[in-house]
């Protein structure tokens, strides 16, 4: 009995190899809110933020929400953009929010062309550094954005599980309209046609002011419209007596927002 006792206390002196690792192990917790972070890819140095919530855990995939700024909020301090959008409304309304979201911001006086590359590989670093759900990455945009998101959407037709455009439009021939007469190489599906049967498949909520004398909301309706005309399903809400700003009630939108998350690619976007 003795030998077995002193064996006892020789074991709790020396704890085995496997338990002192296991106790050695420590969990980073992962930062989460509104991240700064920077794309060197190319040297490129892009600032853009990732909003990661709060109760983010590895351990289950999350949906991943792209967001395109306006006009308003070019340029490179990284920063404006988050400020404005989806970014407010995350701010007031986290908990309708479950899913990562990327901010790119589109350099000034250009166009979101301009940085596709760069979108491009934020997504994939985002998907390699977090866990993301491949059946659920959406894109969604105002003004300017609004533009970029039937624009870019159609590009990645493959990618993206729905689209949700706000007070922009996307016929490529009305940007002519905005960019006095300087057509910049606006994604490859270059003419209406070739866009909306990109599209035609795609879930897509758009969402305007019926007062918008910046972008009127006969751009949004005619897209839908031929989306509907050529088979598609997608949803067109126009607020009354709401001008530019139709962002904040759009995504202020708990049915919007829920219906967003409800959609689901049947393959998984392509690494």
């Amino acid at each position: 009995m003795r030998s077995i006792l002193t064996l006892t206390f020789l074991l709790g002196l020396f704890p085995s190899p496997a338990l002192q690792a296991e106790e050695n192990t420590v969990t980073t917790p992962v930062p989460t809110g509104f991240i700064n972070k920077i794309d060197t890819t190319e040297d490129r140095n892009r600032r853009y933020v990732l909003y990661v919530p709060q109760d983010y855990s590895p351990d289950k995939a999350w949906p991943l929400i792209v967001f395109l700024h306006g006009a308003g909020e070019r340029g490179d301090d990284g920063l404006i953009q988050t400020e404005v959008g989806i970014g407010t409304a995350i701010r007031r309304y986290s908990d309708r929010f479950p899913a990562l979201v990327l901010f790119p911001q589109c350099p000034e006086d250009d166009y979101w062309s301009s940085v596709e590359d760069h979108m491009d590989d934020i997504m994939a670093q985002t998907r390699k550094d977090y866990t993301i759900d491949a059946h659920r990455i959406y894109l969604t945009g105002i003004s300017l954005g609004g533009y970029g998101t039937w624009g870019w959407g159609a590009v990645k037709s493959d990618t993206f599980a729905a689209l949700m455009p706000i007070c922009g439009g996307g016929n490529p021939s009305d940007l002519n309209t905005y960019i006095k007469g300087r057509v910049p190489d606006v994604y490859s599906a270059k003419n209406l046609d070739n866009r909306i049967e990109k599209l035609i498949a795609m879930p897509i909520w758009a969402f305007h002011g019926g007062m918008d004398v910046v972008v009127p909301a006969r751009r949004s309706d005619r897209m839908v419209s031929a989306l509907k005309k050529g088979g598609g399903n997608p949803r067109l809400t126009v607020f009354r007596g709401v001008g530019h700003n139709s962002w904040d009630k759009a995504y202020a939108d708990k049915k919007g927002i829920e219906w967003l998350f409800e959609q689901k690619r049947d393959t998984p976007a392509p690494e």
